[in-house]
């Protein structure tokens, strides 16, 4: 199957304009074109996309389906065609990263400082993504590497471990936890807690290491964001399960616990595309990062 630009361009336009005379309108064509570009797309696609009466033009199911995606497909092909461009208009070297945020904020500004010193000139892109977006960053070629947990990940990528981190329970410093050294997951059994959603890193990695035991515990708060559980156990309201490194920079007023029995651990690590080497600039970027986590 092609890709049918200016017939997705056409069926984007008529989805949003509401009819085929403002939609030739706003790609500055005929509307005659407009049919033409969408009949050739069903025909394609094997999909009638819109019903047709005399007085209005509706997306059928099929089209409403892939109204979200084509919106998608145009952007990323923008994104990638913006990036191509800037890259040829602009000598300036550029490096372009993904990374978590969590690990952005905690890590990279002493790495960037070192980075810099090496590559006064260069220019950074950095994509701050979730873990589970990296990986299609960095496939994609978006980004040439990518820092992010290290797991199952495509076949056409290849990974370098930098460090582990471990899960850590986060309390109140009044609560009785934060007077001990560590706890065991079996004395969290009857304890408030907070996890996140199941599609996140840190919820995938977590269910890893608890197995089938994780659902013995009392999860009353499902989260997206370590933010937003750090903010229920100030609160008082649970306990929350972290990355270390998501709990370096807490208030006073909470404290944070080792957990043992299991020790739950992710490992961050480097992304990259297999049997491509590294630009200039990552193998300088990629240097600095390994000299801070070994020194």
């Amino acid at each position: 199957m092609k890709f049918d630009v200016l017939g997705i361009e056409a069926f984007l336009s008529v989805a949003e304009q509401g009819s085929f005379s403002r939609a030739a309108s706003h790609l500055n064509v005929s509307q005659t074109a407009i049919s033409h570009r969408l009949r050739k797309l069903e025909e394609n696609f094997g999909l009638q996309l819109f019903n047709r009466t005399t007085r209005q033009v509706t997306l059928t199911e099929a089209g409403a389906e892939l109204l979200p995606k084509a919106r998608v497909l145009v952007r990323d092909f923008e994104q990638q065609v913006s990036l191509v461009c800037s890259k040829h208009r602009d000598m300036t070297e550029e490096l372009s990263f993904a990374c978590m945020p969590t690990i952005a904020v905690h890590i990279l500004a002493p790495v960037f400082e070192e980075f810099k010193r090496r590559q006064p000139d260069a220019r950074v892109r950095l994509f701050d993504k979730s873990a589970t977006e990296i990986g299609e960053t960095v496939s994609s070629g978006m980004a040439e590497f990518g820092i992010a947990i290290l797991a199952s990940n495509r076949w056409n990528l290849m990974s370098e471990p930098l460090f582990a981190d471990d899960y850590v329970c986060v309390c109140p410093r009044k609560h009785p936890f934060a007077n001990l050294e560590a706890i065991s997951w079996s004395e969290l059994i009857d304890t408030p807690l907070v996890r996140f959603t199941p599609a996140t890193a840190n919820r995938i990695v977590r269910d890893g290491g608890l197995g089938a035991r994780a659902e013995r515990y009392r999860w009353d708060f499902e989260v997206q964001h370590t933010a937003t559980a750090l903010m229920l156990v100030q609160s008082g309201l649970a306990l929350a399960l972290v990355p270390r490194l998501s709990s370096s920079q807490l208030p006073k007023s909470l404290a944070v616990v080792t957990l043992r029995g299991p020790r739950i651990t992710r490992r961050i690590g480097l992304l990259r595309r297999r049997n491509e080497q590294p630009s200039r600039l990552a193998r300088e970027f990629q240097q600095a990062l390994r000299s801070y986590f070994s020194s």
